[in-house]
């Protein structure tokens, strides 16, 4: 039952260090994620798909509680109108179930936007593909390693 979870391999490949964290239990909210894995919810990263037009999805970086702002997002993108990706849709364009989404790993190209707040903590936690298993890596590394990530401000509050 403990394989290693999709987002692990692709770390791998990529020779980026990071550890497994697997959770004892259901996940029944973020801050009991982030104190699980000795975190503060700012460290754990949300990777939300939206959609902009059909079959045109951009993958949404930010960190614990903090929102993101429609209206900053649609400025950045040009766009008047996006939604939120369905669950089908989530697992059609990244692989991977709500819940244990991640920018690693995925079938096809997505376009990955990152608040600026990713980068505020030197370790952060991301999905892994698996849901109640976590990766734990350097925000840098995510930086570093993930090619073209554009990084703006998507969210009302810093």
């Amino acid at each position: 039952m403990n394989e290693t979870p999709p987002v692990a391999i692709e770390l791998t490949k990529l020779n980026v260090p990071h550890q497994i964290f697997n959770h004892s239990g259901t996940i029944k909210s973020l801050d009991q994620a982030a104190a699980e894995r000795g975190q503060v919810p700012d460290q754990v990263v949300r990777s939300i798909l939206f959609r902009t037009s059909e079959n045109n999805f951009v993958m949404v970086l930010v960190t614990g509680p903090l929102q993101i702002s429609w209206q900053k997002l649609r400025a950045y993108l040009g766009q008047s109108r996006l939604t939120l990706a369905t669950e089908e849709e989530v697992l059609l364009i990244t692989g991977y179930r709500v819940g244990a989404v991640s920018p690693y790993g995925l079938p096809r190209p997505v376009r990955i936007l990152a608040d600026k707040n990713v980068f505020a903590h030197s370790q952060i936690s991301i999905g892994s593909g698996q849901r109640g298993t976590a990766i734990i890596l350097n925000s840098g590394d995510l930086l570093s390693s993930l090619e073209n990530i554009e990084i703006a401000t998507f969210v009302d509050h810093q």
